[in-house]
């Protein structure tokens, strides 16, 4: 499809946008190169604070979009958030571990899947993010209980024929044909 503007032909690239005026592939590299070159600028003058709030908020949008879906593969997806979470708020986890009052042993176990999150653990990294998300956007207080529990859930779905057969051997029922019998 091409469509005349000013007397010059453009060609019309549903993947590239509404209108694509690259007569070559490398002019639209090139082209996009340059894009990529003035937003890196442009993220370089940001202030921290800009920084961190887009981060805190892709972060939430990625875990509320975990939420929403089964999910069956081997990542640990509790302590790839709680990483994420972390990382953007603190030069050093250490500095964290304090904050929270947990050792920094635990804190890398924990992030490292080396390690359940206690309870505990889990109610003061609720409180945490409650305080940290109160300047920058809504945040449910139970997401990481369900960042952890979703997790747990879809691991033992994925992976019923490894315990399934084991534990089936340790259940016994009543037909439900004799149920109904009196």
């Amino acid at each position: 499809m091409t469509m005349t503007k000013n007397k010059k032909s453009t060609q019309v690239h549903s993947e590239y946008g509404v209108d694509s005026r690259y007569k070559t592939k490398k002019e639209r590299e090139l082209d996009s190169f340059a894009l990529m070159q003035a937003r890196l600028e442009r993220m370089k003058n940001l202030p921290r604070e800009e920084i961190l709030r887009a981060k805190l908020l892709q972060l939430k949008l990625k875990m509320e979009n975990y939420l929403k879906e089964p999910v069956y593969d081997k990542q640990n997806h509790f302590a790839h958030f709680l990483e994420m979470y972390v990382d953007a708020l603190y030069l050093r986890r250490i500095e964290f571990a304090k904050d929270i009052n947990v050792t920094p042993i635990f804190l890398s176990q924990v992030i490292n899947s080396h390690r359940e999150p206690s309870e505990e653990f889990i109610l003061k990294l609720m409180i945490h993010s409650e305080k940290v998300f109160k300047n920058v956007g809504e945040f449910h207080k139970k997401i990481w209980y369900q960042i952890y529990f979703h997790e747990k859930l879809c691991n033992t779905m994925s992976n019923q024929d490894k315990w399934r057969p084991d534990i089936e051997k340790q259940v016994r029922h009543i037909e439900f044909a004799s149920l109904t019998k009196k």
